[in-house]
């Protein structure tokens, strides 16, 4: 009787092992001294250290439709610092401090050499947000997924002391609300970009479309963690999926409202385009960031300060807008 094995099912230890290797030195340059296991242990250890009264703030998140673009134009060096960026930017808008990532991916047919890619731009978000990735999953599901498919999703677990924990009950009438650029459209409403954009080689500017889109997502990690070390901020707010819209009234409290003039708002030329394809002007203040990455709510008397201390760190912060007594959350206007 002939024999089957798992290489037969369609899974290849071996390009699993490759893989493995090819990401281990990576994965090194991330952890400090806190980490106390290497890749390939059941389970990641990480060291705490001393704190008064540590809060725990964690996230998860995944890169979404995002990666379709990707793997049409074979740029795998990219998403996974957009997969980081949605996990540790969430958690920031608590003043935690990202302390460690892990990853899972998923895919039909493992290969080496592209999966490796797809952690180095884990490992690049990584260092950016000063988060060690301690851990992983890849997962090979020949006839779950097909060849040439991915998913990514991650995990990250952040630190921050109780006192200095921000959760918008701070926030009151007259407070400054300030942006910070996004870099592009990020991680969301992509299921949308696709249905507009149908050839990702087409010029747009001095790159394709494609490259357009997939300019990784900005991590506000270090530039927010200083921020909050030298200014009394009272809330923040990352600009994810439903944009202003759905994202500010998020940490503001009840009889409270942000609002906001759209003459304010610094759009990117990317959203003028896409809604040029056919969008009408509510659906992208809905669905997409329009240019605004993060939020910084703030007693209007830190707004001189905070924007001066951001320009320092080389950030283009600006005002979009106030709080005032209501009901809606938010006045986009």
């Amino acid at each position: 009787m002939s024999t089957i094995s798992y290489k037969d099912a369609g899974v290849n230890k071996e390009e699993g092992y490759k893989s493995v290797g090819l990401m281990k030195d990576l994965v090194k340059k991330t952890h400090n001294k806190n980490v106390l296991t290497g890749l390939g242990s059941f389970g990641a250890m990480y060291q705490l250290g001393q704190m008064k009264d540590p809060i725990l703030v964690s996230g998860t998140d995944g890169v979404g439709t995002k990666l379709e673009i990707a793997f049409k134009t074979k740029t795998y060096d990219t998403v996974g610092i957009d997969c980081v960026a949605m996990c540790v930017n969430d958690v920031l808008c608590h003043g935690a401090k990202p302390l460690f990532f892990l990853d899972y991916m998923a895919c039909g047919k493992l290969d080496a050499d592209v999966a490796a890619t797809l952690v180095s731009g884990i490992t690049e978000g990584c260092l950016q947000s000063d988060a060690a990735l301690v851990g992983g999953e890849t997962a090979e599901m020949p006839g779950f997924y097909k060849d040439g498919d991915y998913d990514i999703a991650g995990f990250t677990v952040g630190v921050v002391e109780k006192e200095d924990l921000i959760d918008g009950s701070k926030i009151e009438e007259g407070d400054t609300i300030i942006a910070l650029p996004s870099s592009g459209v990020h991680s969301n409403g992509f299921s949308l970009v696709r249905k507009l954009v149908n050839d990702y080689d087409a010029k747009y500017g001095d790159k394709t479309i494609g490259e357009e889109l997939l300019t990784p997502t900005r991590i506000y990690v270090k530039p927010i963690l200083e921020l909050i070390k030298k200014h009394r901020i009272n809330g923040l707010a990352h600009m994810t999926g439903g944009g202003i819209i759905e994202n500010l009234p998020r940490v503001i409290p009840a009889g409270l409202e942000a609002v906001v003039e759209k003459s304010s708002i610094k759009i990117l030329p990317i959203f003028k385009h896409l809604m040029s394809l056919g969008v009408d002007e509510s659906e992208m203040w809905g669905t997409f960031n329009m240019g605004v990455g993060f939020v910084i709510i703030a007693n209007s008397s830190e707004k001189a300060g905070i924007i001066k201390t951001l320009e320092e760190l080389g950030e283009a912060p600006y005002e979009i807008g106030t709080i005032s007594k209501g009901d809606n959350g938010i006045c986009l206007r």
